[in-house]
């Protein structure tokens, strides 16, 4: 029954894989660097929304030791807009653990894999599937769904992930593992979709428990997350009398960690008054709110920024970077920075 349906998915799979700019074509050996730079985008990120990164990246650093030998600056500035900005810096890292301990030449198994920095257990399954062709159980959430909906799983989601990734093993077959990973997946993004699957036209429709319950929408139950809490702060926009604006790098570790910030008070659940903020401003100034709010979401909780700005005086001493606007784009700002640069741009001017 298993061999039967990882044979029927494959037959599906070479008539319906989804072209993407990092798989190769059929016959093709895949490329381990292309497959592990795309794996780590895809962690918690659409594959629409990574295209554009993925081709930026391998047009500007073709290979593993292109990657390890450019400054880890540059790397983050051409992650912004990915978010999770750690798995940048491990990006690099491991790039140069590649290049410079084994020679450019990523390890073919999954025990090897998992020793790179930021590379866990379903990244490490990936490569060695997709990349080298091992019998490797790639779990991502498009297959615990398929996995769910195919077995009528109705236990809720995180607790169910040892059932799911049992119920994968037992169909990953032994040849063509890689196409199998893929084709799972596909399955998963173009037919067993989030809403209103097409269960007509799925390969597996016949066998699929799911299906016949008339659950499979329903499925995977995922249990009640925890309401994200708000945090606030204020950013503080300090402008230079020949206009650059103050920046800092963040610390190494964090959240955004090694990323360039305009500089802020601490986040916190309680609200800042301008009088309170002042005493962890960059520098003095005559400090004014603007109007407006930055919102970001975080994965852990919500944050709002106020923004106030002021100019410095000429002898301000302030660590950190002064930048001119013309130069803003060419520092690595994660997005809910860049959030605060377009309010203070539309309002402060």
């Amino acid at each position: 029954m298993h061999a039967d349906l990882a044979a029927r998915l494959l037959a599906w799979y070479d008539r319906n894989r989804r072209i993407l700019p990092w798989r190769a074509a059929p016959g093709e050996a895949a490329d381990p660097y292309r497959v592990w730079l795309s794996e780590v985008m895809l962690q918690q990120t659409t594959v629409q929304a990574v295209i554009p990164y993925f081709r930026a990246f391998v047009e500007r650093w073709p290979t593993v030791g292109a990657l390890a030998a450019a400054p880890v600056e540059d790397v983050m500035h051409a992650w912004a807009g990915l978010g999770y900005y750690a798995r940048a810096r491990n990006l690099h890292a491991c790039a140069r653990r590649v290049a410079e301990w084994r020679g450019g030449r990523f390890p073919d198994d999954e025990a090897g894999l998992r020793d790179l920095p930021g590379v866990g257990g379903y990244t490490a399954a990936a490569i060695a599937a997709i990349a080298f062709g091992q019998r490797a159980v790639v779990v991502d959430g498009n297959v615990e769904r398929v996995m769910a909906r195919l077995h009528a799983v109705t236990d809720p989601l995180p607790g169910a992930k040892p059932i799911l990734t049992r119920l994968a093993a037992d169909l990953t077959p032994e040849a063509r593992c890689g196409d199998y990973a893929q084709a799972v997946m596909d399955l998963g993004a173009t037919i067993c979709t989030p809403k209103s699957p097409a269960c007509g036209i799925c390969p597996w429709m016949a066998a699929c428990a799911g299906r016949r319950a008339g659950i499979a929408a329903q499925l995977p139950a995922k249990a009640a997350r925890p309401e994200r809490p708000l945090r606030r702060g204020i950013a503080f926009w300090a402008v230079r009398k020949d206009g650059a604006v103050l920046l800092r790098r963040r610390p190494p570790e964090g959240l955004l960690g090694g990323m360039i910030e305009v500089p802020s008070t601490e986040w916190r659940e309680t609200a800042w008054t301008l009088d309170a903020a002042a005493a962890q401003a960059p520098l003095a100034a005559e400090w004014r709110l603007l109007p407006g709010v930055v919102r970001h979401t975080f994965t852990h909780f919500h944050l709002e920024l106020m923004v106030a700005t002021g100019r410095a005086a000429a002898q301000a001493g302030a660590r950190g970077l002064w930048c001119p606007l013309d130069r803003l784009e060419d520092q690595a700002l994660p997005t809910v920075m860049r959030k605060v640069a377009r309010l203070a741009l539309a309002k402060a001017y």
